[in-house]
């Protein structure tokens, strides 16, 4: 099993930053790529962002990139969201969640997922 636990979130002003952590435990955690997902209020999950279980290789949504960076440090167990040039768009609840295989945009593919973390951006 695996424990996942999303911390950073928080409401910020357009244009301004925050980050995200995301803690696992319970595995070997360079077994898993992780992924950020979120969902705004009256809407489907969506994917932004995802690292491979070694960090060399990164995706984002088109929504987010250029203004998101994900990274993990392996020696922690942890893996991070950085949000710069936030958005009202921007605001919703994020996921971190775990993935065996590779990286991937499919939510459907990932095993392990956290409770969520609050992300409000006001305009």
């Amino acid at each position: 099993q695996v424990h996942v636990v999303e911390s950073g979130g928080g409401l910020v002003q357009a244009g301004g930053s925050l980050r995200l952590s995301c803690a696992v435990s319970g595995r070997t955690f360079t077994d898993y790529a992780m992924g950020w997902f979120r969902q705004a209020l009256g809407k489907e999950r969506e994917f932004v962002a995802t690292i491979s279980a070694s960090g060399t290789a990164t995706d984002y949504a088109d929504s987010v990139k250029g203004r998101f960076t994900v990274s993990r440090d392996n020696a922690k167990s942890a893996v991070y969201l950085q949000m710069n040039s936030l958005k009202p768009e921007d605001t919703a609840v994020y996921y971190c969640a775990a993935n065996r295989l590779l990286t991937s945009r499919r939510d459907y593919e990932y095993d392990y997922w956290g409770q969520g973390t609050q992300v409000t951006v006001s305009s």
